[in-house]
């Protein structure tokens, strides 16, 4: 029998909350609640949830700080719910590590819609693939990713990537010594048809560095800088 989903909406109004535990139940979610930054950030810490559906404006901790202290320690897919859709507070969310972004007021078929989607990403991450005759391997110095399992090591250590800095690496990584402009990556990786939140592919990248240099300096510079262009993955032989 599969495992049950398990999500937490974090919102301080007890109606919206409710809205989203009704429609999300429906799919057979298990769904818990909290209507503070610190208590979600205790919460999103101490369980394992499947899926964080996030309040940007909340009590206490505002949902980017709550969100920026769980990617320390944890890769939980994050939706960001608020009610201010200018473009700084998109990319503040983006910024922080968030994978998808809903302002309100939004359809409640809408966010079923999204968690559907971010979770199915996110199952991927631990899929282990069984069968190893025709694996989808991309093997480097320094650096293996396994597109079957959704899993990346670097010099022999497994790196905890979130879903999009996964997808972000392997785009890259498929299309060696290729430049990739923000806007291609945007396209590409995050789907977006729109302009203006470029910051958002700058500050993946910065994480996806800071994450492989941690386990293989020479992983990281794997993820090459062009200047004045984007950004281009480059095999390292040293």
């Amino acid at each position: 029998m599969d495992k049950q989903i398990k999500i937490l909406v974090v919102d301080d109004e007890e109606r919206i909350r409710r809205l989203l535990k009704m429609y999300l139940e429906r799919e057979e979610y298990v769904i818990e609640e909290s209507d503070n930054g610190g208590d979600a950030l205790k919460k999103a810490l101490e369980n394992d949830y499947d899926l964080i559906l996030l309040d940007l404006m909340l009590p206490g901790k505002d949902g980017v700080e709550v969100c920026r202290e769980i990617r320390e320690k944890k890769a939980t897919p994050i939706i960001m719910l608020t009610a201010k859709g200018e473009e700084a507070n998109r990319v503040q969310g983006f910024e922080a590590g968030t994978d998808d972004y809903i302002v309100k007021p939004f359809s409640p078929r809408e966010v079923v819609l999204r968690v559907k989607a971010l979770l199915r990403r996110a199952a991927n991450m631990t899929y282990v693939q069984t069968d190893t005759t025709a694996k989808d391997v991309l093997v480097f110095p320094h650096l293996t990713i396994d597109n079957d399992a959704h899993r990346v090591t670097a010099d022999g250590k497994e790196v905890s990537l979130t879903p999009k800095e996964y997808e972000l690496l392997l785009f890259l990584a498929k299309s060696p010594d290729k430049v990739f402009d923000r806007e291609q990556l945007l396209k590409e990786v995050w789907h977006y048809e729109f302009f203006g939140d470029l910051r958002t592919v700058d500050t993946h990248i910065k994480r996806l560095r800071e994450k492989l240099n941690k386990v293989s300096p020479a992983a990281a510079k794997m993820i090459v800088t062009v200047w004045g262009v984007g950004y281009k993955f480059e095999v390292v032989n040293e």
